[in-house]
């Protein structure tokens, strides 16, 4: 199959392309340039799936009334050290940011932090704001719900969606040690990467409309769970932290993200921050991080690998590769960024995926 063609961009000129795409769809200059540090912050990474290749949705949810331009953004302390952020779907990025400081001012306070986020529109990367916390010297947890895109295990019909967790802990001398998984083999973005890249996937990824194995990106109905039935497990307790427990829709009753563009997804995540100064030496806590890392490294390194790699460092090597050389973007993504055209109208017919209620 052709590889498409890439064009390379730096990570601010890539931030200014897509916050001026989000403005002309009709977001305010600081939502606008939330979503696109947000973008940005995954593309630079290598997180494709959640980087540039989503303005297109974005901005055409927004054209079309499904994101509130200037929402009612508060926050509802709850006790001690937990609170319900109100995002009146507004724009995920910027609402789940926000939320995410507030988790962290808890923690600071009594060494822990709960906060959920009720009705948001779709967030993003979750390292975003796990790295968040972890800047501030903190452990964070970040977990949300999504549509229902994902056969349960045993099942041969969607029910849960990838519904994500991320993970990160600040480190001596160092980055974040940062992690953030689908409970999916993929996530959904990794499909809608495939298929602007022209790109089969592997067979374990997903599953036909038959409920049978499928490599091309186009034919996928549902995703499959990591691990099998322990992915299924912990897609299960995503939404019942990050739906049921917020008062939320659950499992197949989460709206779906491409059907109906011009209503709010009212979805929810929950962050989780603990403050390690509560628990222990701040500074032996970060030196620890540091040598579990330095351990891990010195690890003899299997058949095939060079060494060994600590969770999500990866996208931390990348990082420093794409500052040397820019961030690769596909072609036809970074036309539509430097075009006129607000959307391409894409999403307005059935979806992606037809309705799961």
């Amino acid at each position: 199959m052709k590889e498409p063609q890439m064009i390379r961009v730096r990570k601010h000129d890539l931030h200014d392309l897509i916050q001026k795409k989000l403005e002309a769809a009709g977001l305010s200059e600081e939502h606008a340039d939330g979503v696109a540090d947000s973008l940005a912050f995954a593309d630079a990474r290598g997180i494709h799936s959640h980087g540039a290749v989503r303005v297109d949705y974005y901005a055409e949810r927004i054209a079309k009334g499904g994101t509130t331009i200037e929402p009612n953004f508060r926050f509802n302390k709850t006790g001690p050290s937990s609170g319900v952020f109100e995002a009146d779907n507004g724009v995920g990025h910027v609402a789940a940011r926000k939320a995410m400081d507030e988790a962290i001012g808890l923690a600071q306070e009594t060494g822990v932090g709960i906060v959920g986020v009720h009705e948001m529109g779709h967030s993003g990367a979750l390292a975003y704001f796990v790295k968040q916390a972890a800047d501030k010297d903190m452990v964070a947890i970040s977990v949300c719900q999504s549509d229902p895109m994902v056969v349960p295990f045993g099942g041969a019909e969607p029910y849960f969606g990838t519904n994500p967790i991320a993970f990160a802990a600040p480190r001596m001398d160092g980055e974040p040690v940062i992690f953030d998984m689908a409970t999916t083999v993929q996530a959904w973005g990794k499909i809608l990467d495939a298929r602007s890249k022209g790109a089969d996937i592997p067979p374990t990824w997903a599953v036909d409309a038959n409920g049978e194995p499928t490599t091309d990106p186009h034919q996928v109905n549902a995703l499959l769970p990591v691990a099998g039935p322990k992915g299924y497990g912990l897609m299960m307790m995503v939404d019942i932290l990050s739906g049921i427990l917020l008062g939320l829709p659950f499992g197949k009753r989460v709206s779906s993200m491409y059907t109906d563009l011009t209503k709010g997804r009212n979805l929810g995540q929950l962050h989780i921050v603990i403050n390690p100064a509560f628990f222990t030496s701040l500074k032996e806590f970060k030196q620890n991080i540091a040598q579990m890392v330095d351990e891990l490294h010195a690890t003899k390194a299997a058949p095939g690998f060079s060494q060994v790699l600590y969770p999500g460092e990866l996208a931390e090597i990348v990082e420093t590769d794409y500052a040397d050389a820019g961030i690769p973007i596909v072609k036809d993504v970074y036309d539509y960024l430097i075009s006129d055209t607000v959307h391409y109208d894409q999403y307005d017919h059935a979806g992606l995926f037809a309705e799961q209620d």
